[in-house]
């Protein structure tokens, strides 16, 4: 998969530059699931091929660049990190941003949250997922409400794969950044607890939302993790044979 040896202040820059300039460009952060579903799924394989970076969200990806390709990576690229320091760039650049995914509850109290944190900052919009495909018609009416608000920068948490097919579909229609940041939706909001630092510096994050969420994430982890571990252990060994 196409994931970027990137670090937060490139992945920043070319965000803020592609918002400047009014141009499409997309980002999303995949961890060791959107590495999966993006390999195993065709329509979320080429979805990814059209993204401009896609960072390495999860350690084990991070681990596994580092691993393969000897990327030196020393930090993850975590979506709801990404998400804050866009923001603060953001502000800084008076540029404002658009919020859409979610509940209704949840992208209020993002929004509000968000400007907490960071005063400077503007939401121009926000809106909740129809948690459906749109049709043409809603698609259009979206794009429009989004560019009259008047936004720089959009961030879309509808969950992988949802968001990085809505960023793909809608990239020429929106024009432009759209920064795919699934969870940060509902971490920022307040309505998710995230894992302590220090499970996330050892790649145990999985294994923290487990334990929140066992009946919908048991499945997923027990097939995800599977396939990433014997994909990268037949790319190593075929490097290094």
């Amino acid at each position: 998969m196409p994931i970027s040896v990137v670090d937060y202040d490139r992945t920043i820059e070319c965000v803020i530059a592609a918002a400047r300039q009014s141009q499409a460009y997309l980002v999303t952060a995949l961890a060791v699931h959107g590495v999966v579903e993006a390999r195993t799924k065709a329509e979320m394989g080429q979805a990814i091929e059209g993204f401009d970076i896609v960072t390495p969200d999860g350690q084990p990806v991070r681990m596994a660049l580092n691993l393969i390709y000897c990327a030196g990576l020393t930090d993850r690229v975590y979506g709801p990190t990404l998400m804050l320091r866009i923001c603060k760039a953001a502000a800084a650049q008076d540029i404002s941003v658009f919020l859409y995914g979610s509940t209704r509850e949840v992208v209020s109290a993002l929004s509000r949250t968000l400007v907490a944190k960071i005063p400077e900052l503007r939401v121009a919009g926000a809106e909740p997922s129809l948690f459906r495909p749109l049709q043409a018609d809603e698609s259009a009416a979206l794009a429009q409400r989004v560019r009259d608000s008047g936004a720089g920068i959009v961030f879309i948490g509808l969950g992988c794969p949802r968001q990085e097919l809505f960023a793909f579909d809608h990239r020429d229609i929106i024009g432009l950044p759209q920064v795919c940041v699934g969870a940060a939706f509902d971490f920022h909001a307040g309505h998710k607890r995230q894992a302590p630092r220090w499970m996330q510096d050892h790649a145990l994050e999985w294994l923290f939302r487990l334990s929140q969420e066992p009946r919908r994430l048991f499945g997923r982890y027990a097939v995800t993790n599977s396939i990433f571990l014997v994909a990268l252990a037949r790319q190593w060994a075929a490097r290094t044979s």
